[in-house]
């Protein structure tokens, strides 16, 4: 199963305050942040990086670490946001509709799990499914005490009160679906994980990493 340690990056910069290689995001940022027209990415192994490098930003940047377009990319506040951490999000077509859930690397955006789709479902029990998936899984992989984020208000209050609201299951009849939200209710009563919990600000930072992207 994958793991949420820190991986190691390398970062190419072509247009900044001085264009390089480097190991780190704390530094790469200090050279394109505010910088006009920046153009920058990142790289799994550095010769992936050098090569980037001497060929020129044309060949290189088509997805990743690209200038955020605006201040609403989340990218742009990474030295606010807490990483390495898990985002979790779900998403559903219509209220009750087709819902799904996942757990990503909240600055990579690498997918670490996806349920669903589910014929059936909101999108409050698909924000909690997808913060306790992302606990229990913490806590299997062993990152007992890796930050986790969600945008939804509904689920924290769920997760804080250590009980689910909703009256769902009184107008739709879905075992499946009750049995799995039942079974994610005991976990939350029978285990006190340590990983912080935050609420993602999605005002200041755009949408979470985790979004699938269909608003």
């Amino acid at each position: 199963m994958a793991n949420m340690a820190k991986k190691s990056k390398y970062y190419v910069v072509w247009n900044g305050v001085t264009p390089g290689i480097y190991t780190s995001w704390d530094k790469c940022k200090l050279q394109i942040l505010g910088f006009p027209d920046a153009k920058y990415k990142s790289f799994k192994s550095r010769e992936e990086a050098e090569y980037a490098y001497q060929n020129g930003h044309e060949e290189s940047i088509g997805t990743s670490l690209k200038t955020p377009k605006t201040k609403r990319d989340y990218r742009y506040f990474l030295d606010e946001i807490i990483t390495p951490s898990l985002s979790v999000d779900a998403a559903c077509s219509g209220n009750p509709g087709k819902m799904e859930y996942r757990g990503v690397d909240t600055e990579t955006k690498d997918e670490f799990f996806r349920v669903g789709p589910f014929k059936k479902a909101t999108n409050n029990i698909g924000e909690f499914l997808a913060l306790i998936h992302g606990l229990s899984y913490l806590n299997y992989i062993g990152e007992t005490e890796l930050p986790i984020y969600s945008d939804s208000r509904t689920a924290l209050s769920w997760w804080r009160n250590k009980k689910v609201k909703t009256t769902y299951f009184s107008k739709y009849k879905d075992p499946e679906l009750l049995k799995l939200v039942k079974r994610a209710e005991k976990w939350m009563l029978n285990n006190n994980p340590k990983n912080p919990i935050h609420k993602w600000n999605t005002e200041k930072w755009g949408e979470i990493p985790a979004d699938f992207g269909r608003k």
